[in-house]
């Protein structure tokens, strides 16, 4: 019984992590795969900016100048709407001092389309923790392998799903930082957003939760081999 809760708690908490990205920039403004951020400075002045790219969208900080006759904020903060991939416009080229060939260059639409996979792993892990449920009922030999076995198949999918969206994640965070490296002369920098790290978490949890249940499976079915040896 010990071993099942642990592994509801798992699934549960890979569950979490995974709606949690899938809900990030811009509907949750914290939570965010990577950031561009963009300082110039001169020796009267300096001026800094960041967006912030989620699943879904970005948000753009509002681009702050100092120096010494002025303290001001230039653009104003504010975010995309919810949808699939990254449409830039004028202002995020603006906010980062880049013309939109640039910036087109750095954050490819198609790339990004992979994001799209984010809710889907949340949908099968949420599935396979409902399923998981089923297995703190005990049938009359004490075993719950049938509910195990459904887990432990559609566990699988989950886990294998969200290990594709954790490298999708690292792949598009890898290149949109090569082509910053190469297209803007060190006036932007990357920054990794915890998103990343958070779908890492997920996969961790979904694999533990399936060894865990992969033992459940292989204990149920010793049991039930030792039960028929009696008769």
């Amino acid at each position: 019984m010990l071993a099942t809760i642990i592994i509801l708690c798992l699934l549960f908490i890979a569950f979490l992590l995974l709606l949690l990205v899938t809900l990030s920039v811009p509907i949750i403004k914290t939570i965010y795969l990577f950031a561009l951020t963009a300082s110039v400075s001169s020796l009267l002045e300096s001026a800094s900016s960041s967006v912030n790219f989620g699943v879904w969208g970005y948000c753009i900080s509002g681009v702050g100048v100092s120096g010494i006759f002025s303290d001001s904020s230039v653009i104003t903060p504010e975010c995309s709407k919810a949808h699939l991939g990254y449409t830039l416009d004028s202002t995020v080229a603006s906010a980062l001092d880049l013309d939109s060939n640039e910036l087109v260059n750095v954050v490819s639409e198609t790339t990004t389309a992979a994001l799209v996979l984010h809710p889907i792993a949340c949908a099968l892990t949420f599935l396979t923790l409902l399923v998981s449920l089923f297995m703190l009922r005990r049938s009359s030999n004490g075993t719950a392998r049938l509910p195990s076995l459904i887990t432990l198949g559609v566990g699988i999918l989950a886990t294998l799903l969200t290990t594709i969206v954790f490298l999708i994640d690292v792949i598009v965070v890898a290149v949109v930082r090569n082509h910053v490296k190469d297209d803007t002369d060190g006036v932007v920098m990357l920054n990794w957003g915890n998103a990343v790290w958070m779908a890492l978490g997920a996969t961790i949890a979904l694999w533990l939760a399936m060894v865990g249940t992969c033992g459940g499976v292989c204990g149920c079915g010793s049991r039930h081999r030792r039960n028929t040896e009696k008769f």
